[in-house]
C-alpha cells in the first residue's frame, strides 16, 4: 500500500457524560482511573483528498486511513504480530491450502441487515475482476488463492475464483499452494467486504454519505470535497460498546505548513506528518507531542521502464549510483529515516536482506561509474540527459525533489525538471504512464518483504513502472512457496540484487513516521505499518 492495525472490557458511562475507566483492557486500552472528556470527538489531518472511499477503487494510506475506520475484515493484526479476529470469529486450515472462517454471529452493515458468507465472496469476486479496475487486483493472485491470479489477467471469470460460501456464516477460502503470509495478508482493506445490494442501487455514487453502508466502528455523515469527512460511531457495528471516540473529522491538508499551523491554532488533534524544516523547532517547543514512530515504508523514484531512455537499466542504475541518499535522509529530512539501498527493508518479516555492493562504495566510485553508464548509454556533456521529475504536492517532497535534481546536476550533468501534481492527478498520470519519473512510496500492506517486492512482478496491478523480468519473477514465485524465513529470505536477496541492478525505481529512504498529538489523545501507538485507528483512541478531560 501505499501507501497506508486483544479483547476488550466495556465502558461505564456516568451521568455526567465523563466516561471513568477502571478495567484494564479496551479497544482504546484506556488506563485505570483515567478520566475522559464528555465531548469524544477527534479531528486528523488526511494529507490529501482521498480518490475514493471504495476499498476496490483505491492503493493508498490517504484512502485507507478512513477505510479502515469504515470497515471490518475478517482479521485484523495487533501491534505485537498476532493475528485478531474480526468479523471471522475463527478459522481453521488443511494442509495451509484450504482455510474455513466462521463469521461473527449476528454482524451486520451499518443498516442493520444481516453481513454473510456470499458478501465476503461476492467483494473478492469484485476485487480481482478487471471490469473493477482495481489497483490491488493482483493483490489475491499474490495470495495464491485458486484462480485468482488469472481472473486478474482476464483469462477466467470472476466466479472461478477460490472463495465459497457454505453457508451464511461459513467462508472457504482454497490456494493453490501454501503462503506462508496467508493469515497477516487478509487484514488489508482492500479484502474488505461491501455491500452487494448498495452498489447495484447506487454504482459509482455508493460512497456518498447519504447511500453508505459500511461493517466497522464509524460511518461517514458528511463529505465536502477538499473540505472535509466527517465520521461518527457505527451502533450496529459487533464491537461498538467498546469504541471511545463518538466523531471522528478527517482534512484533506496537503500544506505541512497549513496543517502545523491549524494543530497549534487548535484546529486539528493529530496531523498528518511534521514539515522537515520545522521539525528541530517543534521538538524543542512541544516535546512530548511530537511523536516518531517507526515504520515499514520505503520512499523511491520509480521510472517509465518501457519509455526511452528508462527503457535502458543503465540510465536507470546511474541515476541510482549518483543520489546522495545520507544526505536527504539525515540532512533534508533528519527525523530518523534512514538511507535506502533495498525496495524492501533492510529487516523485515524475521529476514535481513543486504544492500548491493556498489552502496559501500566511495561516493567518487559511485559517481564515476555512473557517468561510464551514462556514456554507455549515449548520454555526455554534449549531449545530457534531461528528464521529467514528478511529485504529489508537498513541500517535503519538493524539498527532496530540489535535492535530488541539484545532486543529479552536479553529478552528472543531467537535468531533472520538477513538476507536481495534486495527489488524485498524479496516480492518474502514473496509471496511464504519462510520466519518466515519479515520486512514490510503499507502505507495507504486512511484515513481509513480498509486500515491497511483489509490486514489481510481471503483470502486478501495482507495477506501474511496467517493470518485467521473468528471473525476477520467479525468484517471487519461489520465495511464495518457501518452507521457513531462511528460505524465503534467500529468494528476497536475489530478488533484491536483481532490481539493484536493473532499477525499475530508486530506493530513496525508509520512512519513520513524524506526527504532532494533542496531550489529551490516547491510545496513539501505531504499529509498524503506520495505521492508526480511530476506534482504538481517546480524549481525556482537559
Amino acid at each position: 500500500m501505499k501507501p497506508q492495525t486483544g479483547h476488550r472490557f466495556a465502558l461505564t458511562l456516568l451521568a455526567t457524560g465523563i466516561i471513568s475507566i477502571s478495567t484494564a483492557a479496551l479497544a482504546a486500552q484506556v488506563p485505570a482511573g483515567t478520566t475522559l472528556a464528555e465531548q469524544q470527538t477527534l479531528v486528523r489531518n488526511n494529507g490529501s483528498e482521498p480518490a475514493s472511499l471504495d476499498p476496490h477503487k483505491v492503493e493508498s494510506n490517504v484512502e485507507f486511513d478512513i477505510i479502515s475506520d469504515l470497515f471490518d475484515g475478517l482479521i485484523a493484526i495487533k501491534k505485537d504480530g498476532s493475528v485478531e479476529p474480526r468479523l471471522a470469529e475463527k478459522w481453521e486450515n488443511q494442509d495451509n491450502t484450504v482455510w474455513t472462517f466462521d463469521l461473527r454471529p449476528g454482524i451486520t452493515w451499518s443498516d442493520g441487515t444481516a453481513i454473510t458468507a456470499q458478501d465476503v465472496v461476492w467483494s473478492w469476486q469484485r476485487l480481482v475482476d478487471p471490469a473493477t479496475g482495481s489497483p490491488y487486483a493482483t493483490y489475491p493472485g499474490n495470495m495464491h488463492i485458486v484462480n485468482a491470479a488469472d481472473i486478474a489477467q482476464g483469462k477466467k471469470a470472476p466466479d472461478t475464483l477460490g472463495v465459497k460460501a457454505l453457508d451464511d456464516t461459513t467462508l472457504q477460502v482454497t490456494l493453490n499452494q501454501p503462503t506462508a503470509s496467508f493469515l497477516p495478508m487478509l487484514a488489508h482493506p482492500s479484502l474488505v467486504p461491501v455491500d452487494k445490494v448498495l452498489i447495484g442501487r447506487f454504482a459509482d455514487k455508493w460512497t456518498k454519505p447519504e447511500h453508505f453502508v459500511g461493517s466497522g466502528p464509524y460511518k461517514i455523515t458528511d463529505w465536502v470535497v477538499n473540505e472535509k469527512i466527517v465520521a461518527v460511531r457505527n451502533p450496529r457495528y459487533w464491537d461498538d460498546k467498546h469504541t471511545v471516540i463518538n466523531s471522528v473529522t478527517y482534512l484533506p491538508i496537503s500544506s505541512e505548513t497549513a496543517d502545523v499551523n491549524r494543530y497549534k491554532a487548535g484546529e486539528i488533534d493529530m496531523t498528518n506528518t511534521i514539515p522537515v524544516n520545522q521539525f528541530a523547532q517543534l521538538k524543542k517547543t512541544l516535546g512530548a507531542e511530537v511523536h516518531i514512530t517507526p515504520q515499514l515504508a520505503t520512499y523511491y523514484y520509480q521510472f517509465n521502464t518501457t519509455k526511452p531512455p528508462f527503457n535502458d537499466a543503465r540510465v536507470r542504475r546511474a541515476l541510482n549510483m549518483a543520489l546522495d541518499k545520507d544526505i536527504i535522509a539525515d540532512k533534508v529530512m533528519g527525523q530518523g529515516q534512514r538511507p535506502a539501498w533495498v525496495i524492501s527493508q533492510p529487516e523485515i518479516g524475521g529476514v535481513k536482506i543486504a544492500s548491493p555492493d556498489y552502496a559501500a562504495w566511495p561516493r567518487d566510485k559511485r559517481i564515476a561509474e555512473a557517468k561510464k553508464l551514462l556514456a554507455e548509454a549515449g548520454f555526455n556533456a554534449a549531449h545530457p540527459l534531461t528528464f521529467n521529475l514528478l511529485y504529489n504536492t508537498m513541500e517535503t517532497h519538493q524539498r527532496i525533489a530540489i535535492a535530488a535534481s541539484s545532486m543529479w546536476q552536479k553529478n552528472l550533468g543531467v537535468t531533472a525538471k520538477l513538476q507536481n501534481q495534486e495527489w488524485k492527478t498524479m496516480l492518474d498520470t502514473m496509471h496511464t504512464g504519462n510520466f519518466d519519473a515519479v515520486r512514490y512510496a510503499w507502505i507495507a500492506d504486512y511484515d513481509d518483504a513480498a509486500t515491497f517486492l511483489n509490486t514489481f512482478r510481471t503483470g502486478d496491478g501495482e507495477n506501474t513502472s511496467l517493470y518485467s523480468n521473468p528471473a525476477y519473477d520467479e525468484l517471487m514465485h519461489s520465495a511464495a512457496k518457501a518452507k521457513d524465513a531462511n528460505e524465503r529470505g534467500k529468494d528476497y536477496q536475489q530478488a533484491e540484487a536483481i532490481l539493484a541492478q536493473d532499477v525499475p525505481a530508486i530506493p530513496v529512504y525508509h520512512y519513520v513516521r513524524a506526527r504532532l498529538v494533542k496531550p489529551w489523545v490516547g491510545g496513539f501507538d501505531p504499529s509498524n505499518l503506520g495505521y492508526v485507528y480511530t476506534k482504538d483512541l481517546y480524549i481525556t478531560k482537559h
